[in-house]
């Protein structure tokens, strides 16, 4: 009897012995329903009256001794795994760290930021609207009537017949006029949307910057000291700005506003196709009809307004030569700026 339970004994220390023993497979081996101590315990019948009080404790005794066996070996192996994880999860702090990849602003988008610092330098705040827009506010609020010319240069992609993508933000002028009496100062700047073909000058989508002034005893003076010195404020101080008449319907007068190159400094260059004049935005004096669709007083109230497309701006700035490059998301055109 004793040579039996001394042999499971010498069994179990042997399994243990294993770093990677398997506590619950020896549980079940020699503790479970079918284990090799119960099959002993259920042979007691077999024995005399008086060895089964001796047979019962020596089978307790090493039910006891299997336990905390499994137990111990179960509080090693614990600890052995939590040292292990420690030792691959350690930390070198003596190691150089690992330095981030550090995105860029959009040129695009770095444009528009100086565009509107520079505007809110001189008083100016940011207004928003909507990108699609009722025909009312993209076109018939501005003087421009369903069947006016102007249309065919500003084609837009229409939801409906009278909602559409806006092909400008003069919209959010109006919009502001309705809200808030003169004195205005604001720029809108946001994406826009033309039915244009797709090439190296034009997009369906691009991005614009409008401006516009009310108040009392505006003239063409302030419009042009105001965009003379955005002009130096964007391309330098030694900048100079060339207006040439034009025609808006929600301007009058109205003028195409040049600078003066600021690769050449007028002199003539590739950029500048060599004429020493980079045109970038129109201008001019808000048309009375306009003003008084948002009910202000065109005789008691004048104003300015003024527009620029982002990309073109862009596009001298940083010398690009094909609109296209801005939307192609290439990390390679974008880590140059």
């Amino acid at each position: 009897m004793n040579e039996t339970f001394d042999k499971i004994k010498q069994q179990v220390d042997a399994l243990l012995a294993s770093e990677q023993a398997d506590l619950e497979e020896i549980r079940i081996r020699y503790l479970g329903k079918k284990g090799e101590l119960t099959a002993l315990l259920r042979g007691m019948g077999k024995l005399s009256p008086d060895e089964r009080p001796i047979f019962g404790q020596k089978a307790n005794e090493l039910r006891a001794y299997i336990e905390a066996a499994l137990e111990e070996k179960k509080a090693e192996q614990k600890k052995a795994a939590e040292a292990n994880q420690l030792k691959a999860e350690r930390l070198d702090v003596t190691m150089p760290g690992k330095t981030p990849i550090l995105g860029k602003r959009h040129p695009l988008a770095q444009v528009e930021e100086q565009l509107v610092n520079i505007f809110l330098g001189m008083g100016f705040d940011v207004v928003e609207g909507p990108e699609v827009e009722y025909d009312y506010y993209n076109f018939q609020a501005l003087n421009i009537p369903e069947n006016h010319p102007a249309r065919d240069t500003q084609d837009t992609f229409y939801i409906s017949p009278k909602v559409l993508l806006r092909s400008q933000t003069s919209g959010v002028q109006v919009r502001t006029m309705e809200k808030q009496k003169p004195p205005i100062r604001v720029i809108s700047p946001g994406r826009v949307y033309r039915s244009d073909e797709v090439d190296a000058t034009h997009s369906p989508m691009f991005h614009q910057l409008e401006g516009l002034v009310v108040d009392k005893g505006i003239t063409m003076g302030d419009l042009k000291g105001t965009l003379e010195l955005f002009a130096k404020k964007m391309f330098g101080n030694d900048t100079k700005i060339r207006f040439r008449p034009h025609h808006f319907p929600f301007t009058e007068p109205s003028a195409e506003v040049d600078i003066s190159c600021f690769v050449c400094g007028g002199e003539g260059c590739r950029i500048c196709k060599g004429e020493g004049w980079i045109e970038i935005l129109g201008a001019g004096m808000v048309h009375p009809n306009v003003l008084r669709n948002c009910d202000i007083d065109p005789d008691e109230y004048s104003g300015f307004a003024f527009g620029l497309g982002i990309e073109r701006i862009a596009m001298r700035y940083f010398n690009i030569n094909d609109m296209r490059l801005c939307y192609e998301n290439d990390v390679r055109f974008l880590k140059q700026f």
